[in-house]
């Protein structure tokens, strides 16, 4: 997330962290390189104004002189300052009436229909009752379509309208949500590429004739700050309630991240993190504030663990490694596929402390070796995934072909599941704290009690 943005922030705070004493060049220096990296990320000047000022007011006064541990507590300012700009505390979706309605708007291509449908799941978690999803853009045909085969995918309700005035539609979707007691009403509009009269004058009546309990902005991260001038134009013509940033998981600068709620006054609500449709999660800033940084969020991924991870496989495998069983490939890809559910390596690795930005790239193992290990064990019988000591050459060359792969794929697949396995059973005998002593004395150290 933010690679570039994260990198070089990461970059200055480190130069400062652990230091005894910070001077006022120290000072002068990384504040510098902050704004740098601010500007460099397409952050809004007044933004980035504002937060080097809040910086600089800090470091230069009492806080950091009389501490013990001048580096951390700089590092602890630069946090909390990005965390102000970003809003403070965290603002969940709020429920106003039955239904609630949610109304999503933005520029054409920000990720408005999908969203709509990634909502689905976060909100049937913990509520009670039907949730109806339904476009009210009668400009794209296609925009219904993707909006009705989500619907199908989620097992949500989806309205079919009638009529062709967007209005109108949005208040018979409401008086069936009412006749079906509907929890939720989502209500997907359509957009523009640019701003217009037109689009804010149906924007407008939409709102009125339903009454959101929420008005949510969908930005796309990757838009800079034309997204976020397109936001401030919506929040003049419409009560907007906050913000969903969308593609975070792409090639973002992280600007409109940084700038939306200082530029708007308004929140960020929700981040869109992927493709699939459980990769939404509500922001909060204090964690996005530490992954920027380089220092991860272990409660975030937690929390993606619990939600996403089927604790029943899981547990499974534990209970076979405990009793010294050996891992068989359908295991392996069952943790693959654990993994896959997660949203991939990167996903895992950006909430992790301490892993720098393309860390994973470096080492040539991607979420599509991932993807190609698991082809390479759909290709195989069932007999050679649950005793893959069988394979031989021509049950390789047979298994490559079947993935359009090559031999040296399988061969490849087959030495990390050995290795895995071998560990694992290391593990299980008791072997895991004699290895950690092994790999200790190899660095030349001793452990301390």
């Amino acid at each position: 997330m933010f690679e570039s943005l994260s990198e070089r922030l990461g970059h200055a705070v480190r130069q400062v962290t652990g230091r005894g004493r910070i001077t006022d060049d120290n000072v002068r220096d990384t504040v510098r390189q902050i704004r740098m990296a601010l500007l460099e990320a397409d952050v809004a000047l007044p933004v980035v104004r504002t937060l080097v000022e809040r910086v600089r007011e800090r470091a230069s006064g009492r806080e950091v002189a009389r501490s013990l541990n001048p580096g951390q507590v700089f590092v602890r300012i630069v946090h909390d300052e990005i965390v102000t700009i970003l809003g403070g505390d965290a603002q969940p979706i709020a429920a106003k009436g039955r239904p609630s309605v949610l109304m999503l708007v933005g520029l054409q291509g920000a990720g408005k229909t999908t969203t709509a449908g990634k909502l689905v799941p976060m909100l049937a978690r913990g509520s009670n009752g039907e949730i109806l999803l339904v476009s009210t853009d009668v400009y794209r045909p296609a925009a219904r379509e993707q909006l009705g085969r989500l619907a199908g995918q989620l097992g949500a309700g989806f309205f079919e309208p009638e009529r062709s005035d967007p209005a109108a539609i949005a208040a018979e979707a409401r008086a069936e949500a009412v006749r079906r007691g509907c929890r939720w009403l989502i209500l997907d509009t359509a957009g523009r590429l640019h701003i217009d009269e037109a689009l804010m004058a149906e924007a407008g009546s939409i709102h009125s004739a339903v009454e959101p309990a929420e008005t949510l902005f969908v930005l796309d991260a990757m838009a800079g700050q034309d997204a976020v001038n397109s936001a401030r134009a919506f929040n003049d013509a419409l009560p907007l309630t906050g913000v969903i940033l969308t593609k975070a998981d792409g090639d973002a600068r992280g600007g409109a991240a940084l700038s939306v709620r200082e530029v708007t006054g308004l929140p960020i609500k929700l981040l869109g993190t992927g493709e699939k449709l459980d990769a939404l999660e509500p922001f909060v800033p204090e964690r996005f504030a530490s992954r920027i940084l380089g220092m991860g969020d272990v409660i975030g991924l937690v929390e993606q663990v619990e939600s996403r991870v089927d604790r029943e496989s899981v547990e499974r495998v534990a209970r076979k490694v405990k009793r010294g069983r050996e891992l068989n490939l359908v295991d392996f890809r069952a943790q693959l596929e654990q993994l896959s559910n997660l949203g991939g390596l990167d996903s895992v690795l950006d909430k992790l402390p301490g892993i720098k930005p393309g860390a994973l790239a470096a080492t040539g193992f991607d979420d599509r070796v991932v993807r190609r290990q698991m082809a390479l064990i759909d290709s195989m019988t069932p007999r050679e995934r649950r005793y893959p000591a069988i394979i031989d050459g021509s049950r390789k060359r047979r298994i490559a072909a079947g993935a359009g792969l090559a031999v040296q794929d399988v061969s490849r697949l087959l030495k990390q599941h050995r290795r895995l396995a071998k560990a694992m059973k290391q593990a299980a005998r008791g072997g895991m704290e004699r290895m950690l002593a092994q790999a200790q004395r190899g660095r030349g150290g001793h452990w301390q009690r």
